[in-house]
Order: structure tokens, then sequence, then C-alpha cells
């Protein structure tokens, strides 16, 4: 069974004071290179809360989940997946608990990202979803594959970058790529920026961080 937890005000210095979750680690692809290889959920506090949640000890069922979205202000900015991947084990994503979620942000501004191979299905839900309001970033590893996923016209892009990474640059095709406002300047918190949830910008670079950053930058170098 997948949990979801509901953290009202996150007090991450990054994300600012909004809304956030957390998804049972069941959920994540393994087609993910930064599965127990550099994710920068897999230390510190935010690792033994993403255990807790994943065991059942901490969270709720999807239903209630979509309750608490619904009890959010319109307009609300949240971020679904500080950790965690979109419903659905593994690889696939479960449409119909996506849906569920897609309506329960009807008139508020929720996001989140997704390493989800890009297959047919796949590609339907999250364009679905899209469509419907709820921001899905896809996932890039680096920047050719930022390319690829941003052909697929399905939804916006984000790419991990190298850890020392602090400029914007672009893609092998050409495509404007703009390092994260928020790793970069203090006064800046995804609460103030808000650009993962809008559609149509230039694809965003996240350089490697976290207690494993060196295997995350290694990935974002090919």
């Amino acid at each position: 069974m997948t949990f979801y937890q509901f953290t009202k005000k996150s007090s991450n210095a990054k994300t600012g004071p909004i809304p956030v979750t957390t998804t049972s680690n069941d959920t994540c692809p393994d087609a993910c290179p930064l599965k127990r290889n550099g994710c920068y959920a897999d230390g510190g506090p935010l690792r033994m809360h993403w255990d807790k949640v994943s065991r059942g000890e901490r969270g709720i069922d999807l239903a209630g989940f979509c309750n608490l979205i619904e009890s959010l202000p319109d307009s609300a900015l949240w971020r679904m997946n500080q950790a965690g991947d979109l419903p659905g084990n593994g690889d696939s994503i479960d449409g119909d608990a996506l849906a569920d979620i897609v309506s329960a942000n009807n008139g508020r501004k929720g996001f989140t990202y997704t390493h989800k191979p890009p297959t047919h299905e796949n590609q339907a839900a999250i364009n679905w979803a899209n469509f419907n309001g709820f921001t899905i970033n896809l996932s890039a590893n680096n920047l050719e594959q930022a390319d690829e996923l941003a052909g697929l016209n399905v939804g916006p892009v984000v790419t991990i970058l190298p850890s020392d990474s602090t400029e914007n640059t672009t893609t092998p095709s050409g495509a404007r790529v703009v390092v994260c406002p928020a790793t970069q300047r203090d006064n800046v918190t995804c609460s103030s920026c808000g650009l993962c949830q809008k559609q149509n910008r230039p694809i965003i670079g996240f350089p490697a961080h976290g207690s494993s950053h060196k295997k995350a930058s290694a990935v974002a170098n090919g």
C-alpha cells in the first residue's frame, strides 16, 4: 500500500512555508539512476522521515490525502513529493490514483516531478495531468536527456546539473536552462518563486545536492 504524508507548512529553508508531501518509496521507479545512488532524499532527517512513511508509520491513504489537498485555499501553491514519485508501483503510473489527485488539486497550484520512464502510458497520464492544471515536471538526468523529454511535449522539464553549476546554460539543441533560483540566492524559495509550477517556461536545472551529491553529479555528467 502506498502512503502519503502531508505537511501543511514546510520547514525547509529552500522550499519556504508551503505545503509539501512525501510518498512512500514503493513509487520510486527502478529506471531512475539516482535510486539508492545519489538521491538527495537518501540522507539526513528527510531519509528518516521517508523511511517511516514507507513503512506506514506515518502518512495516510489516497482518499485522506486528497481530502487534505481539497482543504487548501484556492490558488494555494503546494509541492507534491519532497521524496517519492507519482502513484504507481515502480516504473508505472497509477492513472486512477493520479486522476484523484488532479481532481483534488482543481483551483490550486500543485506541482511535482517524476522520474517514471516516458512509456506511452506514462506520457498520456502526465500530459493529461498537466492539461488539467496539476504540473508534473519530467526529470532528466542530464542535458541530453532534457532535450529528449522536452521533445515529447507532454509537460515541462527539469534536469540535474553538476554540483558546481551556478550559471544558466543550454542543452545540446540550444534550449535554455535556468538554474533553480532558490539554489543560488538565499532570499528565494519555492514559495516566493513558483517557477516549477509554471508550465510554459524554460527547462530548470538543479545542481546535484545532498549527502550523495558526488554520485548525482556523476549522473549529470553522463
